[in-house]
């Protein structure tokens, strides 16, 4: 199970790599700003970790890496293959946006789109894995891909020295949310947030074990997992994460907030973990000091306008 020794060592091996991204003060919201990562979300933190520490085991072979992907993970993909000098070839659903798709192919990824949901997509991605031996890089349920995202939770106890309490995250697969969880046990609270269409850790945590869950809404290009991942699922249990719900209208709403109030462009996704406080689905005790982690910001902001 990935611990804070693993996500220490994920940060040297990507130190260099990745951008050092920063918390925004305003006012008393404080957000960390991690939609300003290479390719515009977390997903390169662990991509290059799962990348570069399969290179050290030498299990990194010539037909390079096959990936799956809702769009970002995709792209995080074929980011790192590009800088590291592999082969990548990306599967997405037909649902993933044009803005990512397009991305994709500039970066220099064969692109495969199959299948309404990511599910299908990652099925599609094995089969050619299998037959190629290409590396294959899960989106989220790999614990290199989690100890690489939650090299952002460590740059949070750098940037905030001062302490935090709670950090607030949007959750899909979980590898985001379990890295960070990983990395913050000890220090601060991780809290999940979730669309209600696309509930899979909530799920979980009910079911007392990952089960499948229908997934649709304004966040699903990014959040819809079917199932939450088994090892993300793990390190959420043994830290104590929480979730909590919110509707598509919050999430609409908090994405809007974010650019009225901040000028803060993101997509449906990362403003999930706003909506958590914008809805009042989270209520902070007296005192409690919060960060709103970003995720991502590959969406098209002409709705913003």
């Amino acid at each position: 199970m990935t611990t804070s020794d693993d996500v220490r060592a994920a940060a040297e091996r990507i130190a260099g790599r990745v951008r050092r991204t920063p918390v925004l003060r305003d006012g008393p919201a404080l957000f960390k700003l991690e939609y300003l990562q290479h390719t515009g979300s977390f997903k390169a933190r662990g991509m290059l970790n799962r990348i570069l520490a399969a290179a050290q085991r030498g299990e990194l072979p010539p037909a390079g890496i096959v990936a799956a992907s809702g769009g970002n993970a995709g792209l995080a993909a074929a980011y790192a293959a590009r800088e590291l000098g592999v082969p990548a070839e990306v599967y997405v659903p037909v649902t993933a946006p044009p803005v990512k798709v397009a991305k994709l192919g500039k970066l220099g990824a064969r692109v495969v789109q199959t299948g309404n949901e990511y599910a299908e997509a990652y099925a599609a991605a094995i089969v050619q894995a299998r037959a190629t031996g290409a590396l294959f890089c899960h989106a989220y349920d790999d614990p290199d891909m989690i100890a690489g995202n939650g090299s952002a939770g460590l740059e949070l106890l750098d940037e905030l020295p001062g302490g935090f309490d709670t950090v607030l995250v949007a959750v899909g697969g979980g590898g985001l949310v379990a890295g960070l969880a990983a990395a913050l046990h000890g220090h601060a609270r991780v809290v999940a947030v979730e669309p209600r269409t696309c509930p899979s850790l909530s799920a979980a945590l009910a079911a007392g074990e990952p089960v499948d869950v229908p997934v649709s809404g304004v966040a699903a290009d990014s959040l819809g997992a079917r199932r939450i991942g088994t090892l993300p699922y793990e390190v959420a249990v043994r830290t104590g994460v929480i979730s909590v719900l919110v509707d598509d209208q919050a999430i609409v709403d908090a994405r809007r907030r974010l650019w009225e109030d901040h000028r803060i462009v993101v997509e449906h996704g990362a403003a999930t973990a706003q909506a958590a406080l914008t809805s009042g689905a989270y209520v902070p005790a007296a005192g409690e000091r919060v960060v709103t982690l970003l995720c991502g910001a590959n969406t098209n902001p002409a709705d913003l306008a």
